[in-house]
Formats: structure tokens, sequence, C-alpha cells
């Protein structure tokens, strides 16, 4: 018995694929995630320009994620040219990517996955219906962009960072005025945790292996070594070279594995990993919300996204504190940088590891990129759940299976490009 399920548009991903799925005699005999959109060759676009244009170029790769771009690219570049920033820039650092993954988790939270658990079907439906949840969105949204703003210079590329450090600081006065909005959108966030306890999400669990970066004494974000779910404790660079990756005929997209087989990257790896680094408030929200390190449920990749919201709002005034209280003036660029070499670095960006490793000639000119991006390595993870979830679901109606697929997708928050929406179901 054959079947055909189209849905043409999916309006709350990122980018353009397509999901096939072949089955016969009842049973899933195949599930191929396939990714459409034309390559943009970042890559290659680089090779030529000097070390000074690489980071601003590359923070076009994704308006989501221009910041994790722009500061995995600049500590790459930092290494390979034997640049060692001020601890403070690295301070200062840290708060422009807590701002970053603040914009993407409520996005992603509020106006991609909430309509899912509320019963809407589009961001439409929710401003009408649901108008006080849209404005809150939006106030919590803005505090986010203020974050990118006063350090970054505005709310995406940002235009302050440099080589070495920022090109300008922010003014002790907007981090106080920053930091009275953060705690005046404590409520606002109290408001969100009781929204999403009264959420119920799908039983579904999938052992995989969970891999993120281990600061030792922080929360993932900017740090050397990468961890894993399976024991794994390697450097960067080590873990990098161990990454095979491979395109498949029918994507566009790369997709990534090591020798111990596909691996998820992002908030969910991050819970898991260090839990015990959460902030005291985004422990009591993960307790009020069941959320564990011990989960294999990707749906849970949600409630991941929410206890870091809370625990970066409550990092950030931390590090604010931190600031005006010792300072962050050293953190101007002053660095010099040595004739040419090789250096990478990886960023936790708001869906999990991202790479960048560059190498530079002897006067400065990239000669060589790599960039590996979280959604890449998330793809054949997002294949394999599905693949296991289907079982329990050919017997639905068309509709119902599509949004628990359509579900099951969403909570990895995929990024596959930054221009078109749209996904098409088909199975046989």
């Amino acid at each position: 018995m054959s079947r055909k399920i189209t849905l043409n548009h999916l309006t709350r991903i990122e980018g353009h694929a397509h999901l096939v799925i072949d089955r016969k005699a009842g049973k899933v005999t195949s599930c191929r995630l396939e990714v459409v959109e034309s390559p943009r060759f970042f890559e290659a676009i680089l090779k030529g320009r000097h070390y000074s244009d690489i980071a601003p170029i590359v923070a076009r790769v994704c308006g989501v994620c221009s910041i994790s771009h722009t500061m995995a690219s600049l500590m790459a570049t930092e290494n390979a040219l034997g640049i060692a920033p001020d601890p403070r820039a690295g301070l200062l650092r840290r708060l422009l990517s807590q701002g970053e993954i603040l914009q993407s988790h409520l996005l992603q939270l509020y106006f991609m996955a909430a309509p899912d658990y509320l019963g809407i079907p589009s961001i439409f439906q929710l401003i009408s219906q649901r108008g006080d949840l849209f404005s809150r969105a939006l106030r919590l949204k803005r505090t986010a962009n203020r974050i990118c703003e006063i350090v970054g210079g505005r709310p995406v590329h940002p235009v302050t960072t440099a080589i070495g450090g920022f090109s300008s600081l922010p003014e002790a006065s907007d981090l106080k005025q920053l930091r009275h909005e953060l705690v005046d959108a404590l409520p606002d966030l109290e408001a969100t945790v009781e929204l999403f306890v009264g959420f119920e999400f799908p039983e579904f669990s999938r052992p995989a292996e969970y891999v993120c970066l281990d600061p030792a004494d922080q929360y993932p974000l900017h740090a050397r070594r990468v961890i894993s779910s399976h024991g794994v404790e390697q450097s960067v660079a080590q873990f990098k070279a161990s990454i095979d990756e491979y395109i498949l005929p029918y994507s566009t997209a790369k997709m990534a594995r090591t020798e111990r087989g596909h691996y998820c990257v992002g908030p969910l790896a991050r819970i898991k990993n260090s839990f015990a680094r959460l902030s005291p408030m985004a422990l009591k929200v993960a307790a009020a919300l069941q959320l564990h390190a011990e989960t294999d449920n990707p749906f849970h990749g949600l409630k991941a996204r929410l206890v870091e919201v809370i625990h970066f709002v409550e990092e950030a005034i931390q590090v604010i504190d931190d600031l005006l209280l010792h300072g962050f003036y050293a953190a101007r660029t002053t660095a010099m940088p040595k004739s040419g070499g090789e250096g990478m670095a990886a960023v936790e960006a708001p869906r999990g590891l991202l790479f960048h490793a560059y190498t530079y000639d002897q006067n400065g000119l990239l000669t060589s990129a790599d960039c590996i991006i979280p959604t890449a390595q998330n793809l054949a993870s997002i294949e394999e759940d599905i693949e296991a979830l289907l079982p329990e679901l050919l017997d639905l109606p068309d509709e119902q299976l599509k949004q628990r697929v359509e579900t099951l997708i969403r909570a990895y928050d995929p990024c596959l490009s930054c221009s078109t929406h749209q996904l098409q179901i088909v199975v046989h």
C-alpha cells in the first residue's frame, strides 16, 4: 500500500528542505532529509582576503548566528597569528555571545516552537489569538537585542569586535542601564516558564552521543576543549580532526560523524554535559520543567533552550557587575600580529558547536578556511530520530503525523539557510 503526504510550506524552520519517507508493508525503509539550498561557498570567498576582512565576511553566513561566526573567526585568526586578547576582552565577548543566544532562543521558543504546543498553526494566529504572549516575546527579544547593540554596536553583524579585542567599548552608563533592563525582564521570564511548564511534550527516547565545549569552570560558550556524553575529552583541534564531513547524493548540505558515529550538538548537549554548571535560577527552572541530565528525548531541546535563557540572563547580570566593578577599558585592541600561521577555534552557537579553521600566508592573506556549522553536525541525528519515531506514527491520520514530525524537526531549530522556509514531506 502506497501513501503520499505532501507539505509544501513550513514557515517555522530556517531553510529549504524535503523530508522523504519510504515505507513498505507498513515499515519505514528509508528516511531522507533532503536539503536543497544552493551552496554559498563562503570558504572559497575568503581565500586571498586579508585577516582583517575575514570576520566581517563570515558574519554574513547567518543573520541569526552572526555573532557566533564572528567570535569563532576572530579567535581562529588570533590563534593563527599568535595574538592573545586581554582577559577583559574575553569577558566582554562572552556577554556579546550571551546576547545572541538569548536572541535566537527566544525567537525559537515563542515564534517557531510554541505554536506547536498551543495548537496554533502560525505566528499570525499567535498575534491575533494570544496577543499577550506575542507582546511578551517582543519585550524579551528587545532586551536580548539590547545586549548585542550595546556591546556589538548593533543587533546583528557586530561592528565593534576586532582582532585582539574591540575597536569600540560600551559606556559604563549603558551597561548599568542594560543591567536594569535584564532585571526588569525577570517577571516576563517567570511567565514564560509558567507557559512552558504547561506544555505536554511527546514521550520519545533515542540514545545518542551529545557533544559540547568544556570550559571547566563555566557553562559552555567559549573554550579550548570538547567533551561528550560518551566520555570523550579532547582539545578542539583533536576533536575537529576526528570529524568526517561527508555529502549524500540527495542533499546539498554536509553531514558530520566521528569514528563513533553520528552525534548531537546544541542546547540539549550542553545541558547533559554541564548540568551542574547551570545558574541557581536555571536549576530551579530545569526542575520545574522536569528536565534532567539523563534525558535522551530530542523534544526536550525546547526545554533546554528555556533553561539556557534563564541561565544566560542571570550570567549576563553577573558579567556586567564584574565589568563595572573591575573595569574593561583594557579590552581595546592593541595587538600586532605575526606574519602568518594556522589556527582554529570553536564556540557554542545557539544551535551548538561551531568550528572555524584558517591558514594565513606571510602577508596575512588567507590561503584556506574550513567552517563546520552546528546544523551540519545535527542533520544525521535528525534523520535517525525521525526514523526511530515514525513506526509509532504511521497509523496516525496524515495531519497528525506531519505535525508530530515537524515538531521533532523544530526541536532542533535547524538553520539550513537564512532565505527560504519550506519543508516538503513525502511518504511512499
